[in-house]
């Protein structure tokens, strides 16, 4: 019976239409990677403030998924892991308007220093990039300014790779509010 669940919830999975995604097909992709030999590479600058909620009672954006035996005792959270779908906003207001969303995992990775291991994509939602990706995978040190690198990305963002630097804004360990201004440079196609 529980297989017949997952077998169900699969399929619907595939069935159901999926939101922002690009509307290309294998062989449209195909006659892209035909052409790219004759693009010219662009560059992009995007900006736009990440807004992390991850404790309070209302609009949770990340939530602790794991942890180690030790992270409790840890003063850098070595272990704690964390799943994110965070809103990605033109300004620092949380109610600006929405570009996309930042979905993916941070994970405190540091033993010995506050740092964090950023795997996520930069779904936009909205305007000329809606449907589009950029990954980040880095490493993010609790500095103030701090850099991760671009490694891929999808629709306009095909074969991307730059840079995201953060900016910690505001840092609320109370109310669970964390605001991030990042600034991308990505190369793509």
């Amino acid at each position: 019976m529980e297989n017949l669940a997952i077998l169900l919830l699969v399929i619907f999975l595939v069935a159901m239409p999926m939101a922002y995604c690009v509307k290309e097909g294998a062989e449209e992709v195909d006659e892209w990677f035909d052409k790219l030999p004759y693009v010219k590479q662009k560059v992009t600058k995007l900006h736009f403030f990440f807004h992390d909620r991850f404790a309070g009672k209302h609009n949770i954006t990340a939530v602790r998924v794991a942890h180690g035996p030790d992270t409790d005792k840890s003063p850098t959270s070595f272990g704690l892991v964390f799943i994110m779908d965070d809103p990605l906003t033109e300004r620092m207001n949380p109610t600006s308007k929405e570009l996309g969303r930042a979905q993916g995992l941070y994970a405190f990775s540091g033993q010995h220093e506050l740092s964090l291991l950023m795997s996520f994509n930069l779904v936009f939602t909205t305007g000329e990039f809606n449907g589009s990706t950029l990954t980040v995978l880095g490493r993010n040190p609790a500095v103030l300014h701090r850099e991760m690198p671009i490694v891929g990305g999808s629709g306009v963002f095909r074969m991307a790779r730059g840079v995201a630097s953060a900016k910690l804004r505001s840092f609320n360990m109370t109310t669970g509010n964390a605001l991030i201004e990042y600034n991308v440079v990505v190369m793509h196609y």
